[in-house]
């Protein structure tokens, strides 16, 4: 549980921890709006494709040795990345922590799912949901302290120290396994590398370059046809990253569908009410951590709760009464939203969100892995993960064209105007999240188990166990 769960922080807290640093690192290497959203996304878009590959690279040459490739790489990045001397050379290293990220996230997961006994397993998923969720809704705080106290670098230079503690405890205390048989899907993962990025691409420059543009229009047309081969290939190709038959269990369908949704509402909202923080109310970047602390610091107070409620209701009804709180605090901020809004007014709709957040956050890696095979837990971690930083990357790119059409950063009130309307649109979209994930089976789940599989699932092949000492 150490070892997997300070490494899943690590990566977790990457996705939003330079959000409170932004303004600081504006003002330092300069840049545009396009620009700061690609520090963000840089990292986010690389983890999201590269998720499912890491996946299957653990499976077929070693889930300890690629875990330990993983944290390597994604190590040096940071490093990297505080040594930047532009805004390109930060991007370029935020991407290839990304792909540190996508080689050692899912392996967490399936490491730590083998080592637990079943009858505990539901609480353990809940607890590392705990760990990474706070470690994604605490970004901004931990940025914006770092940023404020010492300088915008250190919150990627707090990850060398930790990383290199690590390398060691996973070589000798974490016990190698594998899935015989294992295949890489080239085809697929270029695919959605290609179609990912040209979408993303598109929406970040709409604004700049217009709608119309030939560029925003070939990265969003294009990317849109890539996407749909990457999921005919899916349909036929005989070992595909991501095989598109695990849609049709309901459960499945429903949590990742659902993940996606509440990614993109929640990342885009934190991209900007961390900068609303500091560009309309006037609060430090320690300040405004701090008075995000209500909805950031929620998920380790709540989500342990939450793990152990699933295991005894399902997971269902505490994924969706999350993502229902998630929007409704979503609503309230943007209905009250204004300049010179008193910090009393902003609690209610930060409280509803950290609610929201940690009551999804616990249950839904249970709901994952309990929707399929063990043989297949590997393709599932890193789909969920995947599809997680897919709506990421795209609620920043959404939010942000959003934003960047109605409002700006010339002054307070247009800040606002901008932020309004993309809050909205982030709190429609959690919501939507909401509705589908009522797609998920209401049985209660088998304790300690998981579900029997629909017919006409092939049966996993025999696979070496993962266990580990955590």
């Amino acid at each position: 549980m150490v070892v997997t769960g300070v490494a899943g922080f690590m990566a977790a807290l990457d996705n939003l921890v330079v959000t409170t640093a932004l303004p600081s690192i504006r003002a330092d290497l300069g840049g545009t709006l396009e620009d700061l959203e690609w520090t963000v996304n840089g990292y986010t878009l690389t983890f999201a494709v590269l998720l499912m590959l890491g996946a299957a690279l653990g499976d077929r040459f070693g889930r300890r040795r690629l875990f330990v490739v993983g944290l390597t790489v994604f190590t040096g990045a940071s490093a990297a990345a505080a040594l930047a001397s532009g805004i390109d050379a930060l991007v370029a290293a935020r991407a290839v922590q990304g792909v540190g990220a996508a080689i050692m996230m899912p392996l967490t997961l399936t490491l730590l799912t083998a080592a637990v006994p079943e009858a505990r397993r539901g609480a353990a998923l809940g607890v590392f949901g705990a760990i990474t969720g706070l470690a994604v809704a605490g970004g901004p705080l931990i940025g914006g302290s770092l940023t404020e106290h010492l300088s915008w670098q250190w919150i990627f230079w707090l990850n060398v120290p930790v990383g290199l503690l690590l390398l060691p405890l996973a070589r000798f205390r974490l016990t190698e396994s594998r899935a015989p048989g294992a295949r890489l899907d080239v085809p697929g993962t270029l695919l959605v590398s290609g179609g990912l990025f040209g979408i993303v691409h598109g929406l970040v420059n709409a604004n700049a370059h217009g709608w119309g543009s030939a560029p925003v229009l070939i990265g969003l047309v294009g990317g849109t046809v890539l996407l749909l081969a990457f999921v005919r290939h899916g349909s036929v190709a005989r070992a595909p990253m991501l095989p598109m038959r695990l849609f049709r269990d309901r459960a499945f369908f429903g949590i990742n569908v659902a993940s996606l949704l509440m990614f993109l509402g929640m990342f885009g909202s934190i991209f900007l009410l961390s900068q609303f923080f500091q560009t309309v109310d006037g609060y430090s970047p320690t300040e405004a951590g701090l008075r995000m602390l209500p909805w950031t610091g929620m998920p380790l107070l709540v989500a342990p709760v939450a793990g152990i409620l699933s295991d005894r209701l399902g997971g269902r009804p505490v994924v969706v009464a999350g993502l229902a709180l998630q929007a409704a605090g979503l609503g309230v901020f943007a209905l009250l939203a204004e300049p010179g809004m008193p910090y009393a007014a902003q609690l209610p709709g930060l409280i509803l969100g950290g609610l929201g957040m940690a009551l999804y956050f616990a249950p839904a890696a249970s709901v994952v892995m309990s929707s399929v095979r063990p043989a297949e837990q590997g393709i599932a971690s890193g789909a969920n993960n995947a599809l997680r930083e897919v709506g990421g990357a795209l609620g920043v790119a959404v939010l942000g064209a959003v934003f960047a059409a109605r409002g700006g950063y010339g002054s307070a009130q247009a800040f606002t105007d901008g932020t309004v309307p993309a809050l909205w649109i982030g709190a429609a979209v959690v919501a939507l999240a909401a509705a589908v994930a009522l797609l998920i089976p209401s049985a209660r789940p088998p304790r300690g188990g998981r579900p029997e599989k629909a017919a006409g699932v092939p049966a996993p092949a025999h696979e070496e166990p993962a266990r580990s000492a955590v």
